[in-house]
């Protein structure tokens, strides 16, 4: 007959299995309760994550393309017209006229492109000698360089966008005309031409 020692030993072994059992089901049952709900609440969750972040980056491009364009307003001044007398004849151009330190430093600094039919005159109020770059200057351009009488000194063709390098005037100059690159020679722009406007006198 079995000895009634090892039968109490095997029932208590027997439970402490079923209890060990009933633990282990149970932790892995509330694991795996865990994990779900988690991944529950991430993805409910996810959508509403997705949608402010589409709003924070929506509200930054809007207020970055107001910026924008209130610095290309405070750039572009008033047209003033000019004229060009070359051999080929009178060639009527629209131009912003920069006059003061500030406005002649930043010039078209940052500019993505000027039409044809405009351009950008310098007028330093005296003759002197002038030296021009292209630094921070995005459009490759054409530099006409003016005397105090509005006779074409020298014209500088197809300057290099972003160079530091100096275009001198090589003489006193009174003024720089800047022209998207290619129009001077469209033109026939070329010393001893004559520029027609309001700051050069009269004869």
């Amino acid at each position: 007959m079995p000895d009634a020692h090892s039968t109490d030993r095997s029932a208590a072994t027997s439970t402490t299995s079923t209890r060990s059992r009933r633990f282990v089901v149970f932790f892995v049952a509330a694991l795996a309760l865990s994990l779900v709900v988690s991944l529950t609440t991430n993805i409910l969750r996810r959508p509403e994550t997705e949608a402010v972040a589409a709003n924070a980056a929506a509200g930054q491009r809007i207020l970055a393309d107001a910026a924008t364009t209130a610095t290309k307003a405070a750039e572009v001044k008033p047209f003033e017209p000019l004229e060009i007398v070359t051999a080929s004849g009178k060639h009527r151009l629209d131009v912003e006229v920069m006059r003061t330190p500030d406005e002649q430093a930043r010039g078209l600094m940052f500019r993505q492109s000027m039409a044809d039919s405009n351009g950008m005159l310098f007028d330093f109020g005296l003759d002197r000698p002038v030296s021009m770059w292209m630094k921070n200057t995005y459009i490759p351009l054409d530099m006409v360089f003016i005397n105090a009488d509005g006779t074409i000194h020298r014209v500088e063709e197809r300057t290099e966008p972003l160079s530091e390098r100096t275009i001198a005037s090589g003489a006193p100059v009174r003024a720089v005309l800047e022209l998207s690159a290619g129009v001077a020679r469209k033109l026939g722009i070329k010393s001893g031409d004559k520029v027609v406007h309001a700051m050069f006198p009269a004869k």
